[in-house]
């Protein structure tokens, strides 16, 4: 098998573990966020087991609830909690149900087609005023390569997978480039709205919805917006029903309030966690052989010749191009709070990144974590030759490495 099949097979394997470097908020949280920006949704409250749950449910009157386990994952609807409760959506009429069925999803793990085999804890529940939805569109604004920008993209086939309407029926689909400097104009929103098959009313109703949720899309640099149903009530209302909204990581500067929420899952590994807040991507793995590398694709190329070489990969670890000496000394403490950790191999090819940056944070970390297993390191590119002097010079007894076979081979051996 070619190292590049290898490779992807390794890339497949990794498709739901490794982090994604976009902040994905909770619908509760999403919710909250339209509902400052004018989007008209569901009323809704969070409720959380603690004492004002009861207080919280009482003051909320709705004819009909609707009540959803809090989780980062889809078919919460046909999941089952480890408690052998069946469901992560409930509608009920009944107050005293929603307490009941709250108790029942807090505290407990919901299993469905998109979480671990074990399940998601839930913390939260959100219960929001059941509407009685006529029909169901689609709409979404995202940041698009192929145009350069933003593109909405609508389609009055909702609450389905939009990828099986994009196959089977795609002119059911309507994709419209945006400017990200202007609103968009009145006609595009009225055309929209018509696609989306909205009539009467409705149609100014749905342009006015679409054009709140691009204002939000910009000012909270998000690059994915996503109402999957966009509804039609028996009232004559349009309301984001689901919303899953993306941000770009880059402007957590700008966003400190929204990057600030809490999205953190219970049971998300604590090094995963620590990872993200130095800007590093680390997923555990079952071997005894740490990897710290510079780039996805090299990092899942070292894992496979790891294997071929008779070893296992430890972990993930990815210190992306812009790394610095305070990043190399974190993955080196992450790397080494893995107890199953038993060598470590550094592969780094200096394109942007320096290479003699890579070393100097190797020494540093070595020295001051008193590193006491086998390290491996293979460097190239930018300033390698200073790099390689800074490690000789060391005094510390790391093995260095030709190649990328030579490294696996030497990382594998010194175990």
């Amino acid at each position: 098998m070619s190292l590049l099949i290898r490779a992807a097979k390794t890339a497949h394997q990794l498709i739901h573990k490794v982090p994604v470097r976009h902040l994905n908020l909770l619908e509760f949280q999403s919710k909250d966020l339209l509902q400052k920006y004018g989007v008209a949704i569901q009323q809704f409250k969070v409720l959380d087991n603690s004492k004002t749950d009861a207080q919280v449910v009482q003051t909320f009157d709705c004819p009909e609830y609707v009540v959803k386990a809090q989780i980062l994952a889809g078919g919460r609807g046909k999941g089952t909690f480890d408690n052998g409760f069946k469901g992560g959506v409930h509608i009920t009429s009944n107050k005293s149900e929603v307490l009941s069925l709250s108790k029942q999803m807090i505290g407990n793990r919901l299993i469905t087609k998109q979480t671990p085999k074990s399940g998601i804890m839930v913390n939260k529940v959100m219960v929001a005023r059941s509407i009685n939805i006529t029909r169901e569109t689609y709409l979404c604004i995202l940041l698009d390569r192929e145009h350069n920008g933003p593109v909405l993209i609508a389609s009055p086939a909702g609450g389905m997978d939009i990828e099986a309407v994009a196959e089977e029926t795609p002119e059911k689909l309507k994709t419209v480039p945006l400017d990200i400097a202007k609103p968009i104009p009145e006609s595009v929103l009225l055309d929209v709205a018509k696609f989306l098959e909205f009539k009467g009313d409705a149609v100014k109703r749905c342009a006015d919805e679409i054009q709140k949720l691009y204002t939000l899309f910009k000012a909270v640099d998000a690059v994915q917006i996503e109402i999957n149903p966009l509804a039609e009530t028996d009232k004559g209302e349009v309301i984001s029903v689901d919303a899953k909204l993306n941000f770009d990581d880059n402007a957590q500067f700008r966003q400190k309030d929204i990057f600030n929420l809490d999205t953190t899952e219970e049971d998300s590994d604590p090094r995963e966690v620590e990872a993200a807040k130095y800007n590093l991507n680390y997923v555990a793995m079952d071997g005894n052989i740490g990897c710290l590398v510079n780039g996805a694709g090299l990092a899942m190329a070292t894992m496979d010749i790891i294997k071929l070489s008779g070893g296992e990969p430890a972990n993930f670890l990815d210190v992306g191009g812009g790394v610095n000496e305070d990043q190399v000394a974190k993955a080196f403490e992450i790397l080494t709070s893995d107890p199953k950790v038993k060598g470590i191999l550094v592969n780094v090819f200096g394109g942007i990144v320096n290479c003699a940056t890579i070393a100097n944070g190797i020494v540093a970390a070595s020295k001051k974590l008193k590193l006491n297993v086998p390290l491996v390191v293979r460097l190239e590119g930018t300033n390698v030759t200073k790099a390689r002097e800074i490690l000789k010079n060391s005094g510390l007894p790391i093995q260095t490495a030709s190649d990328l076979d030579d490294a696996a081979q030497k990382a594998v051996a010194a175990l």
